[in-house]
């Protein structure tokens, strides 16, 4: 076994192919940079380089990879008795808490040197960046916020991109972040119902077990419609073209319908519904590349 346990357990525990929620945004947000900044220097929008894209790939890998972690051994008290969790390698044994620690740690090692190789300010950030990743882990313990929480967090990842690329905070970025937190957010709280019971049990402070499912959905909804309409702005902000505007349409029937899968009273498509998620960063990266190139 090596310093950091099972490398396959290792990648379950992280649930490495969810890092299709953030990273594609990354990339968005580096791409848009260029686009923007770019073309109103040149006129001519350019790519942003190789060596960007592979650093900001290492760097996102590298802080995701930390958080999750981090939260499977902060929650392991709490995963240990939820009998949807009970399979997780901690739980089971497959991983010890003290090699998650030395798993953590050499994954802000990694995020941090990255955002060195990086920019000056994408280093100063990282710290910053590192400890609301770990304090995401506590929040479900005394607020319901926790769910806008995570999404902030993830919503750094194109104001991250766009960083890389441009080191200086502007409106387009600051649009795209409010988006991915309002879309995180809203799945996180659909997500969280299946533990609504469980988290009463527990005192644990889930949107859902605060205010039952029937809020908890609404409230869900209302976080994707700001999603679409703030994407929708940041297109306006960063003049995309069509192609953006074709991927957002397609972007909110996914959202629509992802809402029409489950209801107060029937909770049975949760996890269907939960995976309509997946393509969404997908499809919006696709739609900025068109957007701004086409």
């Amino acid at each position: 076994m090596s310093i950091c346990g099972n490398f396959g357990a290792v990648c379950r525990m992280i649930k490495i192919e969810h890092s299709i929620f953030a990273l594609p945004f990354a990339y968005a947000g580096a791409f848009l940079a260029h686009g923007v900044v770019r073309s109103a220097l040149t006129g001519q929008p350019k790519m942003p380089s190789l060596a960007t894209l592979a650093l900001l790939t290492v760097a996102m890998v590298g802080i995701r990879s930390f958080a999750m972690a981090f939260n499977r051994v902060a929650d392991l008290p709490y995963d240990s008795k939820n009998p949807r969790t009970a399979g997780r390698p901690l739980v089971t044994g497959e991983i010890t808490p003290w090699q998650t620690w030395r798993f953590c740690g050499v994954m802000a090692a990694v995020f941090v040197a990255a955002c060195a190789a990086i920019n000056p300010v994408c280093l100063a950030l990282s710290l910053p960046a590192l400890a609301l990743a770990a304090l995401y882990s506590y929040t479900k313990r005394f607020t319901w916020l926790c769910h806008f929480m995570l999404g902030g967090v993830i919503g750094l990842a194109p104001v991250a991109g766009w960083l890389s690329v441009s080191p200086a905070l502007t409106l387009p970025a600051v649009l795209l972040g409010i988006a991915v937190t309002f879309w995180i957010a809203g799945f996180d709280i659909i997500y969280a119902c299946q533990d609504m019971e469980f988290d009463r049990q527990e005192g644990l402070h889930s949107f859902p077990a605060r205010f039952g499912t029937g809020v908890a959905l609404a409230v869900a909804a209302f976080c994707h419609v700001n999603t679409v309409l703030f994407l929708l702005l940041a297109g306006g902000a960063c003049s995309l073209g069509f192609g953006w505007y074709f991927c957002l349409a397609a972007t909110a029937g996914i959202l629509w319908w992802e809402h029409h899968l489950v209801s107060p009273d029937n909770l049975s498509r949760l996890r269907t519904a939960f995976a309509l998620n997946g393509p969404i960063s997908v499809l919006l990266l696709a739609g900025a590349l068109m957007g701004i190139y086409l």
